[in-house]
């Protein structure tokens, strides 16, 4: 079993290191919030996913999952393969923020007194592992050698994805370094695909800019079945079943979220700029998306006329279900857009408790914010909204009241049976007579 140190407790970070510490290796996870680790080491997980606290837990009381800070600096804390999971974020231009990436790496190249693997997980821009060579590596006192190794986690099933993943990636031009981490996940059972740095940097953002664009396209036909009075389930269902296309990601809504979809769109889109290509196709995805978020207003000025004075429920502000994280949600545009024509807003989400957004009010409960709603969007598809009592709801709203399912879950015949006016996403034109 290997020794391994993960820099970074955020999603990725924290599912890597909990992940291998349940595999068996010994894992040091590392993070510069005192307060986080802390918790962390105290068996309570920072992050929302199901299944990950149980694995902490675990990894503390075995003994091999240890959590510590740098103050001390990085020398103590470099393993035989070091991962980087810090946040890359996106800049005001677009561009991955690579600030932690570049300040981690040369801290360890720094300290680093006997070789060691370097790890890349945090999602960077191709072309990144060779910067941090010739910048870092190049002039180390020690041999440092480099592996790009991408993650392909889904918020909300993570640690399912982690065991029973379609594939890794591992990146380097270092025979031995890749002989360690095809050792260090021998105990899944995946395709490994062994290539060079740009390359296996390159998959992570093509896979997310054709995933995004699956998004988009589909909700592109959405719109359109909109005008045309066809049925969306029905053509997604079509197209899904073609196996050339594949069903996953044809479900129509107001669009893609979440930490990684829509900032490696506007990475990738940055690069090609930045590399004199311009990249027609993905500056349609991300405007489409964009523009998907502003589907829940139309509607429900189509619908009432003047939202002035009038309250609406938001169900739902993480971006996805299963997950506590808000990035990028379609809720954090389409609150202030609300707002700006006067309605009253009030947020309801079962887990993203903290996120205050300003002009709405955050409520406990789905039944407080229907009371004396003249509207709902549904944002995040919780199961508890899709189960939700509709005739029920009927009685706390203010009728007319409007039910507009943002991420097309709901059961439009339930709705409308219990004299609640239904609109979605490219299902309005098939349903409007049921």
């Amino acid at each position: 079993m290997s020794q391994v140190t993960v820099i970074g407790t955020g999603y990725v970070g924290l599912v890597t290191g909990v992940c291998l510490a349940h595999s068996g290796h010994d894992v040091i996870c590392v993070d510069i919030d005192p307060a986080k680790i802390a918790m962390l080491a105290s068996g309570t997980s920072t992050i929302y996913e199901p299944g990950i606290e149980d694995l902490l837990r675990q990894g503390i009381d075995r003994g091999n999952l240890r959590f510590a800070t740098p103050e001390n600096g990085w020398r103590d804390l470099i393993a035989d393969i070091t991962f980087v999971a810090v946040g890359t974020p996106m800049a005001a231009n677009g561009a991955a923020d690579l600030s932690a990436v570049r300040s981690v790496v040369e801290g360890l190249v720094s300290a680093a007194e006997r070789p060691f693997t370097l790890v890349m997980k945090s999602t960077v821009p191709p072309g990144t592992g060779a910067a941090l060579a010739e910048r870092f590596l190049s002039d180390a006192r020690v041999a440092i050698s480099y592996v790009s190794n991408p993650e392909f986690l889904r918020e909300g099933h993570a640690i399912d994805d982690w065991y029973t993943t379609d594939r890794i990636v591992i990146g380097t031009n270092d025979a031995a370094a890749e002989a360690r981490m095809r050792e260090l996940y021998a105990d899944i059972e995946s395709p490994i695909i062994a290539t060079d740095v740009s390359s296996a940097e390159t998959i992570k953002y093509a896979s997310n800019a054709f995933l995004s664009t699956k998004i988009s396209f589909i909700n592109e036909i959405a719109n359109l079945c909109d005008c045309i009075g066809a049925d969306i389930d029905a053509v997604s269902r079509g197209i899904g079943l073609d196996t050339r296309i594949g069903s996953q990601f044809l479900r129509a809504g107001i669009g893609y979220g979440g930490s990684c979809f829509p900032k490696d769109t506007r990475a990738l889109d940055f690069i090609a700029t930045l590399n004199g290509y311009q990249f027609t196709l993905l500056k349609s995805v991300i405007e489409v998306n964009n523009r998907q978020r502003l589907l829940p207003v139309v509607h429900l000025l189509h619908a009432l006329p003047d939202l002035h004075d009038r309250s609406v429920a938001i169900l739902g502000l993480s971006f996805k279900p299963n997950t506590d994280d808000v990035r990028e949600s379609p809720a954090l545009d389409i609150v202030p857009l609300l707002t700006e024509e006067g309605a009253s807003v009030k947020i309801y989400d079962p887990v993203a408790h903290d996120v205050q957004i300003p002009g709405a009010t955050r409520v406990d409960s789905v039944w407080s914010a229907l009371e004396g709603a003249s509207a709902a969007v549904i944002v995040t598809e919780w199961e508890e909204f899709v189960q939700l009592d509709w005739q029920h709801a009927k009685t706390v709203m203010c009728m007319p009241a409007v039910i507009f399912d943002g991420r097309n879950c709901l059961d439009p015949l339930a709705i409308r049976a219990a004299g609640l006016t239904y609109m979605a996403v490219g299902r309005d034109g098939a349903h409007r007579g049921a």
